[in-house]
């Protein structure tokens, strides 16, 4: 049969040469992607994958966040500005796409109850401590021109070069998610008068 060396030295001796630099220059090196489909063919043929994978990285778009609402079957609008957004557990989410080719995704939510303004440091140690402590939300406050504080929590992500439907699924249940934890831990330490017993 031969050692591996062997075998190597009549392959290499018996494939084709190629044509010299000054022969005509006609093209004979394949192009940069013909090259690279050539080498994935091969990869894939030799470690048995049939198929390269098929959930390829794709830009992130207001239909694929839809299609992904109406896969969880979650209930959304679209506001006058097209914007989406939906209510989880009576908290009010927006999904946007910031940048110049809308590659940023933000899930930004915000709590269900208005803080008065007198309460506005105390809100914002909650955000600090939160934001110190945990990766996400990003959790911050907006004071409106009538002088009531909303408290809002947001996941930003990158996704320049897209995403697959698995990943954006991630980063979608991240921000409702943590946004929700967020929210809970607001409601224990500002329980809704309304909802307690007399």
């Amino acid at each position: 049969m031969g050692s591996l060396g062997d075998r190597a030295r009549r392959w290499w001796q018996g494939r084709p040469q190629p044509a010299a630099a000054s022969d005509t220059g006609s093209g004979l090196e394949p192009a940069d992607d013909e090259l690279h489909d050539r080498v994935a063919e091969l990869l894939a043929r030799e470690l048995g994958v049939a198929e390269p994978a098929a959930d390829l990285p794709s830009d992130v778009t207001p239909a694929r966040i839809a299609a992904w609402m109406t896969n969880n079957q979650f209930s959304y609008f679209v506001d006058n500005d097209g914007d989406l957004g939906g209510l989880w557990r009576g908290r009010l989410f927006y999904f946007f796409l910031f940048g110049e080719k809308s590659e940023i995704l933000q899930v930004r939510g915000q709590w269900h109850r208005e803080v008065a303004i007198e309460r506005l440091e105390e809100v914002l140690d909650v955000c600090n401590e939160w934001n110190a402590d945990r990766i996400w939300p990003k959790a911050y406050v907006r004071v409106r021109d009538n002088g009531r504080v909303h408290v809002v929590s947001e996941v930003a992500t990158d996704l320049e070069h897209g995403a697959t439907d698995a990943q954006l699924s991630q980063m979608l249940f991240c921000g409702l998610s943590t946004g929700s934890m967020f929210f809970d831990a607001l409601d224990e330490r500002y329980p809704d008068p309304a909802g307690v017993a007399p």
